[in-house]
């Protein structure tokens, strides 16, 4: 696929996947969505790619919301339909990704901005970064999975007050209540996913998958985490990577993983 609003390039096993609409503040519309469902998508079965790199072109914004002009017209049915796709396309795709994902946050990360950040695994923003889901301002509620990852992040009291009042948050106050891992001077922000990146890079890729299938199951009201952490747990005993890591550990050197 020819990427019109994505920039997508494989760097030393990590794929960098950058929303590149910053005239428009990279708000996320159709066109933006399919690609990125095709992006991650891709990078599943690429044994090149170890790991995911999100972000947004310019300083200005990560992504800035939805293009509203795309479904300002929309109705109860095809309203239904916009959330549907969005979460089985894209930020259910992102959660479930065997890949792991981190969003370099820069500037507003609002609305579908930030229920993009949140389906990813890990969160790293720059220090001008603002954060919010102002949806209700809009007539709406967040429709990408914002309730329910926001609570599981911040908790269901902060998830209240901060969809309820619509306001934004600084970078500073989203690491304080957990919605961030870490902030950084906006000249670091790339390099402090990278540098998470790197050591994600050298562990088992097959155990990681496993890690992300068992984690998000404890979210799932529908799955036994604790079952399926014991069947996963079995799984990496069925893998080389398995083998290489408990041998390279008794043999005192460095594990070389191959993700079989």
């Amino acid at each position: 696929m020819t990427y019109q609003q994505l920039l997508v390039e494989l760097k030393n096993n990590i794929l960098y996947i950058t929303i590149n609409r910053p005239n428009k503040l990279n708000a996320l519309n159709k066109e933006v969505l399919t690609e990125l469902a095709h992006a991650v998508d891709s990078a599943q079965t690429d044994r090149e790619v170890r790991a995911i790199l999100l972000t947004g072109a310019g300083e200005k914004a990560f992504v800035a919301g939805a293009d509203i002009s795309e479904f300002q017209s929309y109705n109860l049915e095809e309203g239904k339909q916009l959330a549907k796709d969005g979460h089985n396309q894209v930020f259910n795709a992102i959660e479930k990704s065997n890949k792991p994902v981190i969003a370099a946050i820069n500037g507003f990360a609002l609305g579908g901005g930030l229920e993009l950040a949140m389906a990813c695994h890990i969160r790293v923003a720059s220090d001008n970064a603002k954060l919010g889901l102002p949806e209700v301002t809009l007539g709406l509620i967040p429709g990408y999975g914002g309730t329910q990852r926001l609570a599981q992040l911040v908790g269901k009291g902060l998830a209240f007050e901060m969809i309820f009042t619509a306001d934004m948050i600084s970078a500073e106050k989203a690491h304080q209540i957990g919605l961030v891992n870490h902030v950084v001077p906006q000249s670091d922000l790339l390099a402090k996913a990278e540098e998470i990146l790197e050591k994600i890079k050298q562990r088992a890729p097959l155990a990681l998958a496993s890690a992300v299938r068992a984690i998000n199951a404890g979210f799932d009201p529908k799955a036994d985490g604790y079952q399926t952490e014991i069947d996963e747990f079995g799984n990496c005993f069925d893998t080389k990577d398995f083998k290489e890591g408990t041998t390279a550990f008794l043999e005192k050197r460095k594990a070389s993983f191959t993700g079989q």
